[in-house]
């Protein structure tokens, strides 16, 4: 795979490539629904998030409610799967947001990754994290480097020696490492959490 050899120039990085499965992008349909999705998955582990996602879509009778339905939804209802008001209300933001834009899948594959930033940033309860996290996994965008994801900091600074006290400097930082990524940074970030969730931190004898 391409992004396999040009990832595997940077010889820090390719021994985090060798230790895991080879990983493709997938482009996926209903935006919206993946925003809501990772709405409710927020601070969550994967497997809570998982049980409220399954609780959400039981609410219809299809797995692919349209925008439409959600909106549609009574607040305490949303509210009765266990979602907070915040995440209830943003919920209903997107997909109200949706429908008053007439945004289709379309219209979002043919915008640029700032664009879409730009564009869904709008929606209350919807940050850049979230957009980048559509952008990578629903849009199947190659080059998206999750800066301010906490994983992301925490393997980086781990793998390079990058001192996260002073986080501007540590952002500037990372950002260079991830240059040499280019043009498959979403690719670097998703063997990056791979490689944080399965492999434990050094011990302070390993560190010196």
């Amino acid at each position: 795979m391409q992004h396999i050899h040009h990832l595997s120039k940077d010889k820090r990085l390719k021994k985090i490539l060798e230790r895991q499965e080879p990983f493709k992008l997938v482009k996926r349909k209903n935006v919206y629904l993946h925003l809501c999705n990772s709405i409710m998955s927020q601070q969550l582990s994967t497997k809570v998030a998982d049980v409220f996602q399954q609780r959400f879509i039981n609410l219809y009778e299809t797995k692919s409610p349209t925008a439409a339905e959600i909106a549609s939804t009574p607040f305490e209802k949303l509210r009765g799967i266990g979602l907070s008001n915040a995440k209830a209300n943003y919920v209903l933001n997107v997909c109200n947001f949706f429908i008053e834009e007439k945004i289709t899948d379309t219209i979002l594959y043919k915008m640029s990754n700032e664009e879409v930033i730009q564009y869904l940033t709008q929606i209350k309860g919807v940050g850049q994290w979230t957009v980048e996290m559509i952008l990578m996994f629903t849009l199947g965008r190659e080059d998206v480097f999750a800066v301010d994801d906490l994983g992301i900091q925490q393997a980086v600074c781990r793998l390079y020696g990058i001192d996260a006290t002073e986080k501007k400097a540590m952002k500037e930082k990372m950002l260079t490492v991830s240059k040499k990524w280019s043009p498959y940074r979403t690719y670097a970030c998703r063997y990056l959490w791979g490689w944080k969730d399965t492999t434990p931190p050094p011990s302070p004898k390993e560190r010196t």
